[in-house]
């Protein structure tokens, strides 16, 4: 006998919200201490409240002070984004927290790893691709080809999409790392 799902549990605990507002893509950068479990409890806020995190870096960017920088893409709507941020800002190990897309002009880039496995006419056309979009060839055989690439994550996309039907085998993305511009610092 198939179990049938209970109508609460395919609703949110939070409610359903209000249906005008849009949910957004949000850059946050969190600078935290670097410590075991400081991560999940970071991402725990996203999942809690159903969010997906798009890209997430983490890496420690002050050795002495034993810092680490988490950099996390997220979908959400301007008041859900906003209270995760007020609740990290709260967590003790971080800090401080900063919506870049809030906050105004920053850089954001990711890294790619791509293996294409091909010969012939693919293989010559795979590396002029790569070499217009100014890839870096990091790995060769005589069959395939490991490329470096970074830029903003939809420059990745489109050479994704265009190395695919040449014998695209490998993905590896770093996810973005983002930086605000200007003077100020994070």
């Amino acid at each position: 006998m198939a179990r049938q799902k209970s109508k609460e549990a395919t609703t949110s605990v939070y409610g359903a919200g209000p249906k005008d507002l849009t949910v957004e893509q949000h850059t946050m950068t969190i600078m935290v201490d670097n410590e075991p479990g400081v991560l999940a409890r970071v991402i725990g806020l996203f999942s809690g409240r159903g969010y997906n995190i798009e890209s997430l870096t983490v890496a420690e960017t002050d050795h002495d002070k034993n810092i680490s920088r988490i950099t996390i893409v997220a979908n959400g709507t301007p008041a859900v984004i906003e209270q995760i941020q007020h609740q990290l800002e709260r967590l003790v190990p971080v800090h401080k927290v900063v919506d870049l897309t809030v906050e105004g002009a920053h850089v954001s880039r990711e890294l790619g790893l791509f293996k294409v496995v091909s010969t012939g006419d693919k293989r010559i056309e795979a590396l002029r691709i790569a070499e217009i979009f100014g890839a870096k060839v990091v790995d060769s055989t005589l069959e395939s080809f490991i490329f470096e690439l970074t830029g903003k994550p939809d420059k990745i996309d489109a050479f994704v999409d265009l190395m695919r039907p040449l014998g695209l085998v490998n993905v590896s993305r770093s996810g973005s790392c983002a930086m605000m511009r200007g003077k100020d610092v994070l």
